[in-house]
This record gives structure tokens, C-alpha cells and sequence, in this order.
């Protein structure tokens, strides 16, 4: 009794040992990836600026500067990029040690299932990030400027208004420029998410349709935590993340035309379940 409880516990072992052999890996590859964009975060923070700098020479002021309101700051800015780099950087080779740690648990046919998936998410994340960078903070950031309001005198040389103008912090800006970077990102990650859900019989196109109402109040709810309160760059939150539902839906519903052809090929769904399931 005690070799076979001996026996049935070594597997076990051997996967954990294996995980902590990725894990370790996966936390290696994510320092280096930090410590290489530490090395370069200023033209990081450069590049992160240029949507500002964009809405401020837009507004015919050339000074895109900001300012460090606390001593640390600006080392916390620094680590902020290199965090956000390292993690950029890293998950490529973190998804290949996940690939390696799932892979050999799955029959063939299950991981061509699971591949197509592991490449779609880096993707979608990439492609939130991008919308959000490119378009959505453009638009916040001369919402935002566009409370400003120069400073003019009466004919006696007293002041008749007092002038408002930007002067950022780093970090702030960054922590803001982030936000919208991580959750755009996030948020793109739906339809993948739904579909590989989908395709494991978690979700069905049925009940995801029948869930808009809700799926609609969850969206705006999102809206209203992740973005800034204005209305802009909520709306734009809401029609992209409402949209990608509806794309999910779409995809759930290929995945489960493709299985029920698989099913009725192999004989094991007839007209009837057919009728039943659609």
C-alpha cells in the first residue's frame, strides 16, 4: 500500500518540480527584460509623451515638459517603464516556458487547439495597446487640455482672469498613460477568452446572446472604473468592448458549427440533437 501511494505521488512531484523550473525561468527572463529597459527608460518615457507633446503642439504650445513633484519620483517613474518593458519583453519566452509545462499533458489534436490561442492573446493585447495609444489618448489628453485658459489684464494692468495652464507630473502622467495602455489591452483579450471558452463547452453563442442586456450594464460599469470621468474616452471603451462581445459571439458560434460537423462526420450527432442543440 505504502509503494502504490509512493508510486502515484512521484508524477505529481515531477510536475511541480517542472513548474518551478518555468516558474524560475519565466521570473529570470522578466528581470532581464526590466534591467534591459531600465537601462533605456528615458527614450521609453519619451515615446509614452509623445501623445501629449502631439495635443500640446496642436494647441500651438511647444513646451511638452513635466515635472518631478517629489524627490523620489523620478526613480519611480523610472521603475514604472521598466516594469511595464520587462513584462512586454518577457512574454514571448513566458509563454513559450507555458506552452513547454502544458504541452506534453495534451493529445495532439488538443494542442493545435490550444496553439492557435497562446498566439491570438500576446496579439489582441498588442493590438488593445496600440488602439489606446494611438487613438484613445490623443482624444483624453485634449479633453483634458482643453481646460486650460490664458491669463489676460484690463486696461489698467490688473489682472481680469487668471491663467490656467498644464504643468504635468511624471508619474501621474505615466501612471494615466498605463492605465489606458493595460486596460485597453486587457479588454482585447475578450474574444479570446469567450472563444477558448467556447471551444471548451463553458460558454455557448446562445447564452452569450442572451446575456447582452447584462453584458451591456457589466461593459459601462467597466467604462466608468478603468477611464478617466469624461465622456469621450468612455464611450470609446464601451462601443470597442460592446463590439468585441459581439465579435466573440460570432467566433463561439463558429467553433460550435465546426464541432457539430466534426460530431455528425464521426457519427455521433444525428439530425435530431442537431435540431435540439441550434
Amino acid at each position: 500500500m505504502t509503494d502504490e501511494i509512493e508510486d502515484s505521488s512521484a508524477p505529481l512531484i515531477e510536475h511541480l518540480a517542472e513548474l518551478r523550473t518555468r516558474l524560475i525561468r519565466s521570473l529570470l527572463a522578466f528581470v532581464v527584460g526590466m534591467i534591459i529597459c531600465f537601462a533605456f527608460w528615458n527614450p521609453a518615457f519619451n515615446f509614452l509623451t509623445q501623445p501629449l507633446c502631439s495635443a500640446l503642439a496642436e494647441r500651438g504650445q511647444d513646451s511638452c515638459g513635466l515635472v518631478l513633484i517629489k524627490l523620489q519620483e523620478g526613480f519611480f517613474v523610472a521603475i514604472s517603464i521598466s516594469l511595464l518593458g520587462g513584462l512586454v519583453l518577457s512574454f514571448p519566452y513566458v509563454a513559450f516556458q507555458l506552452w513547454r509545462f502544458v504541452a506534453p499533458g495534451l493529445y495532439r489534436s488538443e494542442q493545435g487547439a490550444f496553439l492557435p490561442f497562446l498566439i491570438a492573446s500576446p496579439f489582441m493585447f498588442f493590438l488593445g495597446a496600440a488602439f489606446a495609444f494611438y487613438v484613445v489618448t490623443p482624444l483624453a489628453f485634449d479633453f483634458f487640455l482643453g481646460f486650460q485658459q490664458p491669463g489676460s489684464l484690463t486696461g489698467e494692468g490688473q489682472a481680469e482672469s487668471s491663467a490656467i495652464s498644464f504643468m504635468g507630473s511624471a508619474q501621474e502622467y505615466l501612471g494615466l498613460t498605463i492605465k489606458f495602455i493595460v486596460a485597453f489591452g486587457l479588454c482585447f483579450q475578450l474574444p479570446v477568452l469567450l472563444t477558448l471558452m467556447g471551444k471548451a463547452g463553458l460558454v455557448s453563442s446562445e447564452g452569450l446572446g442572451n446575456m447582452r442586456k447584462y453584458a451591456v450594464v457589466c461593459i459601462l460599469v467597466l467604462a466608468a472604473l478603468v477611464t478617466p470621468p469624461d465622456v469621450i474616452t468612455q464611450v470609446i471603451l464601451f462601443v470597442v468592448v460592446y463590439g468585441l462581445y459581439e465579435v466573440s459571439i460570432f467566433l463561439v458560434r463558429r467553433v460550435e458549427k465546426q464541432r457539430n460537423d466534426r460530431l455528425r462526420e464521426e457519427g455521433l450527432l444525428d439530425e435530431e440533437d442537431d435540431e435540439a442543440e441550434a
